[in-house]
């Protein structure tokens, strides 16, 4: 008869370390994005084939220089909304719809650990964008300056920002309407964000309400920076802040999880 010592190949059950499973989801919220056909077309083809259309062809009147140091941070600016914004609300609504936020709502990852590793996953695209339209931008001819600092900020922020209001179409509308409703968003915000065409191509009226968007401060901030060499854009990062600050408390208090 053999004899073992007890305890000593005892299981140790248990869920895994808060900081463990957070970074298993976010790297699995992370690999879903990426795989996703229509994700990738927002996130990375628009953005692309954008920058380097309007930059090669004199389609719209960009001002004095080179069209690509407009262009080059508005389309830095998309890509965030793309992401944070579009992508993250019509995944987010359809994993609602399919019962998947009410399942990892009952597993042992919180559920603010579960938006912090959404939250993550969209930070790391969105450093694969601005990697990938960055070289795309120097080749077409970039020379940005300012302050990266300044740069950072605005990029947090207008994640922030547009985090926020992504998390609370999807869960307060339906996954279909969030669909619609977000994808008709990025193309309104598209045209009238200061991505493209400038502001200055609007009415006076027009641009004081085009100007308070995020889309807009997001852009404007950077074309500040990047393009003219601008310090910190107060006026911009406020604009962001207060969307931030809005978009995440409404989210948080008005989010349904199924």
């Amino acid at each position: 008869m053999s004899t073992t010592v007890p305890g000593t190949y005892a299981p140790q059950p248990g869920a895994a370390p808060l900081p463990r499973m957070i970074a298993a989801q976010a790297a699995l919220e992370t690999k879903m994005l990426l795989r996703n056909g229509e994700q990738l077309l927002l996130t990375v083809v628009i953005p692309t084939l954008l920058l380097v259309l309007f930059s090669s062809v004199d389609i719209v009147d960009t001002g004095k220089g080179k069209s690509v140091d407009f262009l080059a941070p508005g389309i830095l600016a998309l890509a965030v909304m793309s992401t944070a914004f579009t992508g993250q609300a019509i995944a987010t609504g359809f994993e609602r719809r399919y019962g998947v936020l009410k399942r990892l709502a009952s597993s042992p990852l919180p559920r603010w650990g579960l938006m912090t590793a959404k939250t993550a996953s969209v930070l790391v695209t969105e450093v694969l964008q601005i990697v990938l339209l960055t070289a795309i931008a120097f080749a077409l001819g970039w020379s940005p300056h300012g302050n990266p600092f300044a740069v950072f900020l605005l990029l947090i922020l207008g994640t922030a920002a547009f985090s926020g209001l992504g998390l609370l179409m999807a869960g307060t509308l339906k996954a279909e309407a969030t669909l619609a409703a977000a994808n008709l968003v990025f193309l309104l915000l598209l045209v009238g964000g200061g991505v493209i065409v400038p502001m200055d191509k609007y009415p006076a009226g027009v641009q004081d309400v085009l100007g308070l968007l995020p889309i807009s401060a997001l852009s404007d901030g950077l074309r500040d920076v990047l393009q003219h060499g601008a310090g910190m854009p107060w006026g911009d990062l406020g604009i962001l802040g207060v969307w931030a600050v809005a978009g995440l408390g409404a989210a948080g208090a008005f989010f349904r999880w199924e």
